[in-house]
């Protein structure tokens, strides 16, 4: 599994024209299940990523995480993560999971980080969505979690 993430003073997703997630100071992050993921991967994701220190502490290093801030989380699937972009000019998608795998995997993962995060918002999986953010740094990091081979 896939997420970027990036630290946000605030960020927003508007479906239809209607806002449907938004958050002050926290994360926004843009998740995206691969071929092959299963829940251990999407647990093993969320793990590293609400201990993921990303934010300054007192000395102004980034020594703090999401579950240390109780920021904000916004969560926003987007399956183009994914993306083989190695040869041509048209990306191929086909290193993501199929769809109801991946909204399987996707809605799993949500409902991890309400049981462990009190503030969690989503993006609507599927959907045309605008997305917006104001980064804080800029900070935007890439966080990956693959499955092990099976023997």
């Amino acid at each position: 599994m896939i997420a970027l993430l990036q630290r946000v003073l605030e960020a927003k997703v508007v479906v239809d024209g209607a806002t449907v997630g938004a958050v002050g100071p926290g994360l926004m992050v843009l998740l995206c299940a691969e071929r092959n993921d299963t829940v251990k991967e999407a647990d093993a994701l969320l793990a590293k990523l609400l201990s993921y220190r990303v934010f300054a502490d007192e000395a102004g290093k980034m020594n703090r995480s999401i579950a240390d801030t109780s920021g904000g989380l916004l969560l926003v699937p987007q399956f183009t993560l994914a993306a083989d972009t190695q040869s041509g000019t048209r990306p191929s998608f086909t290193p993501a999971a199929a769809p109801a795998e991946g909204k399987r995997l996707f809605d799993h993962f949500v409902a991890q980080a309400r049981a462990r995060h009190a503030v969690v918002e989503t993006g609507e999986f599927g959907a045309h969505m605008q997305v917006s953010l104001t980064n804080d740094g800029p900070v935007t990091f890439w966080l990956q979690i693959k499955p092990q081979n099976m023997s």
